[in-house]
């Protein structure tokens, strides 16, 4: 007996129009969420092509602003930088000046101490503490003052050209960034979406760490200008300064130079006049010494004149001693005889007391006479060392406006 094949259950026909019911109802259901979402698909993809063009012409803009920034604070960075190049050149000018100011003060200064090395070479009265004296050592002293003075202005300056160059130091770097800033952005805004080069790069969509806020990149930037600023008018103010004290210390200088020459002038024609006069005595006393000798030669001529009364007036008195008995009489021959030898004895003494004095007052007037040309010499000599030496130096000295 053949064996019965079992046949799969067969369905309804209900059950198979339900089915097919089932199945139009799912593949509509599925299309119509597919073209729900074909055209949320679409919709979504405009909204957001408009939002990206809105969103990269957002950033394009934004991009040129920030050029724009950049720009202006470069354009304000390079403006200031010119002026702090040229606030620096003028110090320089100016610290030049000091320096020479300053060299130029050492020739002053060393021809006033020599003035008063020479002047203590003066001997004598001459070896006065006089108005040239103290004017020299003034003249000194001011000069030490303008040194001193010109070397801590000089100090100054220095300093003030380090400060300077800080500050155009912090300009340039802050100029360098800016440039690179700006080279780099503009790159940025040149890109668009068809640029070969853009690409995913990682770690790109981050803030960095040592990033600073628009409030305190332009912070940055004004107070570097602000200090720049600062140290021009400190260098502004410091020039006027030092143009004052190169005028002042210079008028100073050229003063107390004048006053000293003045000085060297009067005290030379004090001289020569005291010379002068000191000649004048000393001739008047050589006048006298000869007069005083001839004097002398006249009281000797005189003494000795008077041997031959004396001799004749003793020869006759011892002669008379002679005469015989009662001729030996005391008439008045004898008497006036022996008054003639005691008159010719005192006058001779006055004559020899007269001579002893003419001889002291000789000797006295020689040795005025050698006084007189000591001190004449020492009058020569002074005159050599303030007219010869000192004011002959101080023609050397040149004292112009620093």
């Amino acid at each position: 007996m053949a064996k019965l094949v079992q046949l799969p259950p067969k369905f309804l026909p209900k059950e198979w129009s339900i089915t097919n019911q089932t199945h139009y109802a799912n593949a509509e259901a599925q299309r119509s969420r597919s073209e729900r979402l074909v055209d949320e698909s679409q919709r979504l993809v405009d909204e957001i092509e408009k939002t990206t063009q809105k969103t990269q012409k957002d950033v394009n803009k934004k991009l040129e602003q920030r050029l724009d920034e950049i720009q202006f604070w470069k354009k304000e960075l390079d403006n200031k930088l010119e002026d702090t190049v040229n606030d620096i050149e003028q110090l320089l000018a100016y610290k030049i000046r000091l320096e020479k100011a300053l060299e130029s003060c050492k020739e002053p200064l060393s021809i006033a101490q020599q003035c008063l090395v020479e002047r203590e070479k003066r001997v004598g009265i001459d070896l006065v503490h006089d108005e040239v004296e103290r004017e020299l050592i003034k003249e000194v002293e001011v000069i030490q003052g303008v040194m001193a003075l010109l070397q801590r202005t000089l100090e100054q300056i220095t300093e003030q050209i380090r400060m300077s160059r800080s500050a155009k130091y912090s300009l340039e770097k802050d100029l360098r960034d800016k440039f690179q800033a700006l080279k780099i952005d503009n790159h940025c805004n040149t890109l668009t979406n068809n640029t070969p080069e853009i690409g995913y790069p990682s770690n790109a969509v981050t803030v960095q760490e040592n990033s600073v806020t628009p409030i305190e990149w332009e912070d940055f930037s004004n107070t570097n200008i602000e200090k720049a600023e600062k140290q021009r008018n400190n260098s502004v103010a410091l020039r006027t300064i030092i143009d004052s004290i190169l005028s002042e210390t210079s008028s100073d200088m050229r003063k107390q130079c004048d006053t000293v020459n003045v000085a060297f002038t009067n005290r030379v024609a004090e001289t020569k006049n005291a010379k002068n006069k000191l000649e004048t005595h000393l001739a008047k006393v050589m006048d006298e010494i000869t007069c005083q000798e001839k004097n002398i030669e006249s009281l000797k001529k005189a003494i000795a004149d008077k041997e031959g009364p004396m001799k004749v007036a003793q020869t006759r008195l011892e002669t008379r001693t002679l005469r015989p008995n009662v001729e030996q009489c005391r008439d008045p021959v004898q008497y006036r005889l022996i008054t003639e030898v005691h008159e010719i004895s005192t006058n001779v003494e006055r004559l020899r007391e007269t001579l002893r004095q003419a001889e002291a007052e000789l000797k006295g007037l020689i040795r005025n006479q050698l006084s007189l040309e000591e001190e004449i010499q020492v009058k020569e000599n002074s005159l050599y060392i303030d007219e010869v030496l000192c004011m002959q130096m101080r023609e050397a000295i040149s004292i112009n406006n620093f």
